[in-house]
């Protein structure tokens, strides 16, 4: 399989994915401004949209979005925490998250990546509504080690990829401080640290 990424970008949930999966792929970096490969030729070409993550198939096919991404390679090993089993309502639940997540969550973040576009008004509108958002989370969230419970899931690495924007827009999570216990404990997970060194974001 090849993975079509950005450093830093949601294609690290996928990342997460794979690694706590076990899975081998390939790494194939998209600048996130010219929106070119290593050899220059166009990303759009594969993926008209110009977005991450990407992932082809070992025939050819090619799968987009994350959540849906992340759900098909949890399947490829059934008996995973990472996705529970089809007909489950604790996979439904888990669908919820990683709806929630993407309609809800990581729209807020979108515009705050372009605050220069935006007056002072509004750059304070959003992050009031993220806040809202973040809110919500950690009291779901509570004292559990993870968003399903005692396992971790697909969820949680989205979840841990915009935490750790969270970080770089100076969005302040002191006031919950069960997320940022939460990000910690994602983060020191081996495979979190395996996808954030491939991805270029520590370094040993």
């Amino acid at each position: 399989m090849k993975l079509y990424y950005m450093p830093a970008a949601c294609s690290l949930s996928v990342q997460i994915t794979l690694n706590e999966l076990g899975l081998d792929y390939t790494k194939i970096l998209v600048d996130s401004k010219t929106k070119t490969l290593a050899d220059g030729s166009d990303y759009h070409a594969i993926n008209p949209r110009g977005q991450v993550p990407l992932l082809e198939l070992d025939d050819g096919m090619r799968l987009s979005e994350g959540p849906v991404i992340v759900q098909y390679l949890a399947d490829l090993k059934p008996g995973s925490t990472l996705i529970p089993p089809v007909g489950t309502m604790d996979r439904y639940r888990e669908l919820e998250w990683l709806n929630y997540l993407t309609s809800e969550v990581h729209q807020r973040f979108y515009p705050m990546f372009r605050f220069g576009h935006f007056g002072d008004d509004a750059k304070g509108d959003f992050r009031a509504d993220l806040d809202r958002r973040l809110a919500f989370i950690a009291d779901k969230l509570g004292d559990r080690h993870y968003l399903m419970g005692d396992d971790f899931t697909a969820a949680d690495g989205y979840l841990f990829t915009m935490l750790r924007w969270a970080g770089f827009l100076k969005v302040d999570l002191t006031g919950w401080p069960n997320l940022v216990a939460y990000r910690d404990r994602v983060a020191a997970r081996p495979a979190v640290q395996k996808a954030m060194r491939e991805a270029g974001l520590i370094r040993d």
